[in-house]
């Protein structure tokens, strides 16, 4: 608890000093009073309406409440006040965020993300799912925005970003528990890009090097179910069809994305007969961008019988991640596909209609209107189709329509809060594969050492295509017929080796009857994550925490391999070879913070692949000047060219040959690195000066002379952006770290950045930020009872 001590001084010195400067600059006691008074409560009473029987919030240190309440419905209600008392203003943005009404507090620079939001239609699909939601859920669901709203409409003062913006949080309504759940969604799998890319690629490159560029395996593939075979398996380089695109010139920026980042994460369970006691434990970090306040809000929740611990998602009533003491539960994003743009047929002699399998349609039309703050209102047209909303981007100069399982009433419910209730990992599968939502690999594992994995959401159920490129439905050929039932989406219990683990990896095979996604991300996590598990012959929480903290990156074996025979060719008589001969022989195999030389073939990596793809972009932005190559599995055709290196392949008339390339690209990267850095020889730059990770607050964004009180400071950190397990780098990371048994939840884990208030005044706004930096353990349950808040109805 050291940490939490440090940072709460720290919050009282920037208090301090913020107070300070207020009565300098002249502004009033009543700023300073205004301040203080939006500081939230902790202890006393309180009137919450609603409330059928008295509750108790007991809080520790670090400010992670414990509810004592007599049922589900009275414990969502405290849930709700609690995330509106520590994360009002998260709440708002995220809301309108997903709704397009970020103009109305920023002004015209927030106008472009509106116009892209509002295309969706989120109110519309918000409301629709609310109305069509079960009765039990929509009951929680009310006594969830109910809590919300005796903070908004108690009469206390509003976070300070709400004083700083000039304005006031509107009432909180269902819908806005949607729209969050709905920007969660968009977040996880609403990604366009990825079909948009296959539809221009499809339409430029011939089809054997569409096959060659877009595979879904690698040599590290650890697939689950459905056997060793993919959907889209790696093929030979197709040398004379490469060699008929044009060389391009070797332009290094921009046109592919070697990352390729996304939301993700890493999760696994070991079941009893790994851990030498018999217990099941669960290991879970959730990867998305870093931010203060965290995405997440630590809880407890203890009603009629229930136990409910774990992480809860500001705005929406169910434990996300966690245990109920019968059962853990974590996820990893699958990376489906579940989203498709559908090329329209528009009317010769009317562009307002468009064919459909029953003959020619008109379009719906909607106008919305954006209120811009101290500006203009803007009024935006859209058309809807039967399939879905017209994307305002045409695709390949065709309008299209966007199906997704997110717009749909039939598609998302809040079925997960039904974990309260599970027992085993079994009853939990029956559970998770009903619930609508964000579409998950799930593991679990429960109190009898018994451990599982399956997916959640729903699924499209396909007819006549696999969803890769955009295709027209007029004929009636292609299309959905509902989703998949809940007993066909894949499962597996009680593995022989006894842990199951998955890190937004492949983890079906061929045999699978349903083609769910195609752009998954490399195997090499899932491979490092079960390697290390298979060693372990008596897990523990600490044995675990250790891997998720793990940074050997064998992955960028072949390119240390690959650098040093580039240097070894001509090093000895380039200092600049030379330089990077020493540092790439330095690499400890890590991406530690220290570790010297990795940076230099992140760099060295990402630089070779633009070159290598360089004539397919420009072939492909022949169709689209937007076009960008970002396969997630783009090791598996980079390394295949690099290996054959034939002669007709050379990317660039620029060179002689591929030993030239190579040897050029290297300097480049050195070259890069230094200027970048200031440094005169790569062995002064680690890893950690390089992976610098910033977790700011978004009104420090705009306002960076904030950043000293909203920000949590920059440090040099281990991890990478996706080559290793533990995930952290380019504002992208581990928004938590879970390691739980339910059989014995006081041995658990659980660490976030930042803390669990959102205002930067409060001393649980940054305690937590050093355990997650340096990997220091946190108790899962609360500590020592520090608070004490009654509620009454």
């Amino acid at each position: 608890m050291v940490a939490g001590r440090d940072a709460e001084m720290d919050m009282r010195l920037k208090f301090s000093i913020y107070l300070t400067l207020v009565l300098a600059l002249g502004t009033g006691a009543w700023l300073a009073l205004k301040l203080a008074a939006s500081l939230p409560e902790q202890d006393g009473r309180y009137r919450l309406p609603a409330l059928t029987q008295p509750a108790v919030v007991i809080a520790d240190r670090l400010g992670i409440p414990s509810v004592e309440a007599s049922g589900r419905q009275d414990a969502f209600r405290v849930l709700g006040f609690l995330h509106a008392r520590d994360r009002l203003f998260q709440m708002e943005l995220m809301r309108r965020k997903t709704a397009g009404r970020l103009a109305e507090l920023f002004g015209e620079k927030a106008l472009p993300l509106d116009l892209q939001q509002r295309a969706y239609r989120f109110e519309t699909a918000a409301h629709a799912i609310v109305q069509a939601l079960p009765e039990a859920q929509r009951a929680t669901l009310k006594a969830y925005v109910a809590g919300v709203n005796a903070i908004i409409q108690g009469g206390a003062e509003p976070p300070p970003e709400f004083l700083a913006l000039g304005t006031r949080p509107e009432p909180w309504r269902e819908e806005d528990s949607l729209l969050v759940a709905l920007g969660m969604f968009q977040t996880l799998s609403g990604e366009e890009k990825d079909e948009r890319m296959l539809s221009v690629m499809e339409q430029a490159l011939p089809p054997e090097v569409v096959a060659f560029l877009t595979p879904d395996s690698d040599e590290y593939a650890v697939p689950l179910l459905g056997g060793k075979d993919s959907q889209r398996p790696p093929r030979p380089v197709p040398a004379q069809a490469l060699a008929a695109l044009s060389p391009a010139p070797l332009q290094i920026a921009g046109g592919v994305d070697s990352e390729a980042i996304i939301a993700g994460s890493n999760n696994w369970a070991v079941a009893g007969s790994k851990t030498g006691d018999g217990r099941a434990i669960l290991a879970n970090d959730m990867h998305l961008s870093l931010g203060i306040p965290n995405i997440w809000y630590r809880a407890a929740l203890n009603y009629d019988g229930h136990s409910l611990v774990g992480l809860t998602l500001p705005g929406v009533p169910m434990l996300v991640a966690g245990s109920n003491g019968d059962v853990a539960w974590g996820f990893t994003n699958i990376d489906a596909d579940v989203l498709d743009l559908v090329k329209l047929e528009i009317k010769p002699d009317d562009p307002d209609q468009y064919l459909t399998p029953w003959g020619w349609r008109r379009f719906e039309h909607h106008t919305e209107t954006i209120q811009v703050k101290n500006g203009s209102v803007v009024a935006q047209d859209l058309r809807s189709t039967l399939w879905g909303p017209v994307s305002p981007k045409p695709l390949l100069g065709s309008t299209v329509a966007i199906r997704w399982v997110a717009l749909d009433p039939a598609g998302v419910d809040l079925g997960l809060m039904d974990m309260d209730r599970v027992r085993s990992v079994i009853d939990g599968i029956s559970v998770l594969t009903r619930s609508g939502g964000p579409h998950q690999n799930v593991l679990l594992a429960d109190r009898q050492g018994r451990i599982a994995w399956t997916y959640m959401g729903r699924f499209p159920a396909r007819r006549g295509f696999d969803g890769a490129v955009s295709r027209p439905w007029s004929d009636g050929k292609l299309g959905w017929d509902g989703y998949l039932p809940p007993e066909e989406l894949p499962r597996l219990t009680d593995p022989a080796e006894g842990f199951l683990a998955t890190a937004n990896n492949r983890t079906l095979g061929r045999d699978y009857p349903h083609v769910i996604g195609h752009n998954y991300a490399h195997g090499y996590r899932a491979y490092r994550i079960s390697q290390r598990l298979r060693a372990l012959s008596s897990a523990t929480e600490l044995s675990l925490l250790d891997v998720q903290l793990d940074t050997r990156s064998e992955f960028y074996d072949y390119w240390r391999d690959l650098a040093l025979r580039v240097t070894g060719e001509q090093g000895r008589n380039d200092p600049a070879l030379r330089d990077a001969e020493q540092a790439i022989e330095a690499w400890d195999g890590k991406m530690d913070a220290g570790s010297l030389g990795i940076g230099l073939l992140v760099r060295f990596r990402q630089q070779m692949a633009e070159a290598v793809f360089a004539p397919v972009v420009a072939r492909c932005r022949t169709l689209d000047p937007d076009f960008g190559y970002a396969w997630r599995e783009m090791e598996t055709p980079l390394r295949a060219m690099l290996d054959r290196r034939a002669p007709e392949t050379l990317p660039s008339s620029t060179y002689n040959d591929w030993s030239e390339l190579l040897r050029s690209v290297l300097k480049a990267s050195v070259a890069d690195l230094k200027l970048e850095h200031g440094v005169t020889t790569l062995m002064e730059l680690p890893w950690g000066k390089i992976n610098r990770i910033a977790v700011r607050h978004p009104i420090s964004n705009a306002a960076p002379w904030l950043s000293w009180l909203l920000d949590m400071p920059a440090a040099e950190s281990s991890g990478c952006a996706t080559a290793c397990v533990r995930i952290l780098g380019n504002g992208h990371g581990a928004s938590e770290r879970l390691v739980v048994s339910p059989s014995d939840p006081g041995s658990a884990l659980l660490h976030m950045p930042g803390g669990q208030s959102g205002h930067p005044l409060s001393p649980n706004y940054g305690d937590q930020q050093a355990a997650w930096q340096f990997g220091f353990p946190l108790p899962f349950l609360a500590g020592t009872k520090v608070h004490r808040l009654e509620l009454a109805p």
